[in-house]
């Protein structure tokens, strides 16, 4: 039996049980979901295209601004919720996910969302992180990744690349950095993505089928530090080298990127690669060496398989970030966590007679009572008359 043969739940849309704004209520704008509280990132902070980008995305699906919630770890970017016009925590260092996952289980009708750093998720919450994912609790986590500890002035991050002089790695970083991509595909989380805080087009498309999907999203979004790591993404972002940088990665479509793309060759792409069972770049063409773009690797979201798609992941430069993934890795439908706890709930209920009331003195006064003798640590039920 497979994850979606499971009976229950029935598989649904990340927001369909969400209440929709009535009908006849005035159409919403990004204004409509800024709050009055002046934002303090540094100028230039990648922050501030992530949070515009939010904002002009919200009104777009059709909720009542009470029932969205953000919740937030520790760091710049966790300060996210004070800036929306919608209900938020900002909650303790590397805990979000665990406290969405609370909110997500005991509130159906809420569209929940969770705001973090490389830091804060992946060093002390990795653990909070990783099993969020596995667990597939409907929310949408937005990992904001610009290797570095930007609140606490620029220490080396889980993401700072090898060799990274910090202020508290002043001989460079000996670790060797998470790819957050590749650990979310490892947990077998059903949505993972990458973008980039300056492509707001991208961004938004990201985040639109992120909301729309029922379990965990996670969202990767390179964002650039412009005090303690200033550039770290260039590569992705100049004009003169994004188109080399960027592996696009678009559902049903072979996977090609480069400058002097043509339909019979020029640039580059993926094939699959029988001597390490992974994916490598090769050039595209008809001559020596060359592989046609009729044989690429097509990209596939939607496989239940996760290996390609981690796969892809791997060809991310850890070190100048030359090259990189960028778009949909996976999009897989499972049942998810709150889901399946509340049926539980519902079959017990289901199965017991009596009222709440009932129910509970039964189990005060029930049979299942023990006494402990003090000085031989024997237990003995206590009879009931």
């Amino acid at each position: 039996m497979t994850d979606t043969d499971l009976p229950l739940p029935v598989l649904r849309s990340g927001i369909e049980l969400v209440p929709n704004r009535a009908e006849g209520d005035s159409p919403e704008t990004g204004k409509d979901y800024t709050s009055d509280q002046e934002v303090r990132w540094c100028p230039g902070c990648g922050d501030y295209a992530v949070l515009k980008a939010v904002q002009g995305f919200l009104p777009d699906l059709g909720l009542r601004r009470e029932n969205i919630v953000f919740v937030s770890g520790i760091g710049c970017s966790s300060r996210f919720p004070y800036y929306l016009e919608t209900y938020g925590m900002h909650s303790i260092h590397g805990r979000a996910p665990s406290i969405a996952t609370g909110i997500a289980a005991s509130r159906e009708d809420l569209s929940v969302w969770v705001v973090t750093g490389d830091g804060d998720s992946l060093s002390i919450g990795g653990n909070h992180l990783i099993h969020t994912l596995r667990r597939n609790v409907n929310m949408t986590i937005l990992l904001f990744n610009n290797r570095i500890y930007g609140l606490t002035k620029g220490q080396y991050s889980p993401t700072s690349e090898i060799g990274k002089v910090t202020k508290s790695t002043p001989m460079g970083s000996v670790d060797h950095p998470f790819n957050p991509v590749s650990l979310a595909l490892g947990a077998e989380a059903t949505f993972v993505a990458r973008t980039i805080d300056s492509d707001r087009k991208h961004l938004t498309e990201v985040l639109s089928a992120a909301a729309a999907h029922r379990g965990t999203s996670f969202v990767e979004i390179y964002q650039n530090c412009p005090i303690f790591n200033d550039g770290a993404f260039d590569a992705v972002k100049s004009p003169v080298t994004r188109d080399e940088a960027i592996i696009p990665l678009v559902q049903g479509e072979p996977i090609r990127f480069g400058a002097g793309l043509s339909e019979g060759g020029g640039g580059h792409g993926l094939v699959r690669d029988p001597a390490t069972g992974g994916v490598k770049i090769v050039e595209v063409g008809h001559g020596q060496g060359q592989v046609s773009a009729g044989n690429l690797l097509v990209h596939d979201a939607h496989t239940s398989d996760p290996t390609t798609a981690f796969a892809i992941s791997r060809l991310t430069d850890a070190g100048q970030l030359h090259q990189a993934p960028i778009g949909i890795f996976r999009q897989v439908a499972r049942p998810t966590y709150d889901d399946l706890a509340r049926d539980q709930i519902a079959q017990a209920a289901a199965q017991v007679s009596g009222s709440a009331t009932e129910r509970l003195g039964a189990l005060i006064g029930g049979g299942d009572t023990w006494k402990v003798n003090s000085c031989t640590g024997i237990v003995h039920p206590i009879e009931q008359e």
